[in-house]
């Protein structure tokens, strides 16, 4: 196996997003002291979101990137669109009562909107495709999502069909699942294309972007916001923290309250078109039922890309793909001697509650990290209502605001191996099929 390791793109990691991003201009790094209606720290996909619902609506933006636009989760991720959040809602109602799960369930698909109307209103091209298949390989996973269809529409939520074992063909040709669910609103995109269109589009109302700019110091005791880098300082009425897994320990009143969890990918050498047309008919993302999952979709120059694993600190394995290539060959046997191009890791932010967390440091500085797992969404979602907040309209943010955000027990030296040991005893169950 020779994985790729050219730096195909300067400053992100060599992946297969980096080598087949369209928009390789690297912005310039911040020198000398600006001032800004609003200065946001992070150019993911909540920072990005933040800044182009401002700039539209003609607050003059700057952005904060310590390294290059979509380095962290939101150019690594494994690109697709998963509605909704990391708890279903019948959790979210049990323990924040039925009228937020409500306003939450309204919400939910709210993210995925948002990235087709970007794409179509600002022509970024980032391959999206319509569609996603929830695998089950079990009879007990497969009444889950039948639970979780009926949840959702019962909260007014539709799009969701359940699809038999004989049925699983027309999704995926693989004889591991019993059956599974659609969701005809999901999807996926090539999501370092789709973050660095944004941006470019946030530029074109006026915002401004730099990377390689990371920040070192904040002061956020006066009326207005002084954020500093190594070589410069913004001067700002609003400050929007949305560094999420990559936000090191800038803020702690916001890192304790979340763990970087590392994930891998991997894709193949490209493979024969008509032999990509059998594996994933229907050109669907999939993801399994396992509380460790796999996640894989076919890429647009006809390469799987396939993902998984899991690893709680955010720390790399020492073989990107010795988890997930044994698992994509029992997923897909014709794949057992297929080279693998590029493999990499990248980090999403945890917190306790599985909920993002949301808030205010102060009046007018906002943060939203957390989105554990389902961000390519909800950070679409929460970074267009950072800027509803910022421009008067908080009624929405408030909600999110409101609901409790809990540390992680033992504290940053425990957090990792006591929640590892959770993890491990729900992959047990996995394994076992109870």
């Amino acid at each position: 196996m020779t994985l790729s390791t050219a730096q195909h793109n300067p400053g992100h990691v060599a992946s297969w997003y980096a080598a087949t991003a369209h928009d390789k201009t690297i912005r310039p790094v911040l020198d000398g002291a600006i001032e800004a209606d609003v200065c946001i720290i992070g150019a993911g996909f909540t920072g990005v979101s933040a800044a182009l619902e401002l700039a539209e609506k003609g607050f003059s933006v700057v952005v904060l990137e310590g390294e290059r636009i979509g380095f962290g989760a939101s150019g690594r991720n494994g690109g697709q669109i998963v509605n909704g959040y990391s708890r279903d809602f019948e959790t979210i109602e049990r323990r924040f009562g039925p009228a937020i799960a409500h306003t939450l369930a309204m919400m939910s698909r709210e993210g995925g909107e948002i990235i087709r109307n970007r794409v179509a209103k600002h022509g970024i091209d980032c391959d999206l495709r319509q569609g996603g298949f929830f695998a089950a390989f079990t009879p007990k996973q497969l009444r889950e999502f039948e639970a979780v269809k009926k949840s959702c529409e019962s909260y007014g939520i539709s799009g969701m069909e359940m699809v038999s074992k004989a049925d699983v063909g027309r999704y995926v040709a693989s004889q591991r699942y019993v059956g599974g669910m659609i969701d005809t609103r999901g999807g996926h995109i090539h999501p370092l294309n789709l973050v660095v269109g944004e941006a470019r589009a946030a530029e074109s109302f006026g915002a401004r972007i730099y990377e390689n700019s990371r920040v070192v110091r904040v002061n956020i005791e006066g009326k207005r916001a002084v954020v500093n880098t190594a070589k410069g300082r913004v001067e700002s009425r609003y400050l929007l923290v949305c560094g999420n897994a990559y936000l090191g320990n800038l803020l702690p009143r916001i890192t304790e309250r979340m763990m970087p969890v590392s994930s891998q990918v991997m894709v193949t050498e490209k493979l024969d078109p008509a032999l990509l047309n059998r594996l994933l008919p229907a050109d669907y993302c999939v993801e399994d039922a396992n509380y460790v999952l796999d996640y894989y979709r076919r890429t647009s120059d006809n390469r799987l890309l396939y993902g998984g694993g899991i690893g709680y600190g955010g720390q790399d394995p020492a073989n990107l793909t010795g988890i997930i290539r044994p698992n994509m060959i029992k997923t897909f046997p014709e794949l057992a001697n297929t080279r693998i191009d590029y493999a990499w890791s990248g980090n999403f932010a945890l917190t306790l509650t599985r909920i993002p967390h949301v808030g205010r440091l102060s009046d007018t500085v906002y943060f939203s990290h957390g989105d554990s797992g389902h961000g390519v969404t909800t950070t679409h979602l929460l970074g267009k209502i950072l800027g509803e907040a910022v421009a008067g309209h908080a009624e929405r943010f408030d909600v999110w605001a409101s609901l409790p955000s809990l540390p992680f027990p033992g504290g940053r030296a425990f957090r990792v191996p006591l929640t590892a040991l959770g993890a491990w005893w729900y992959g047990l169950r996995d394994r076992l099929g109870v």
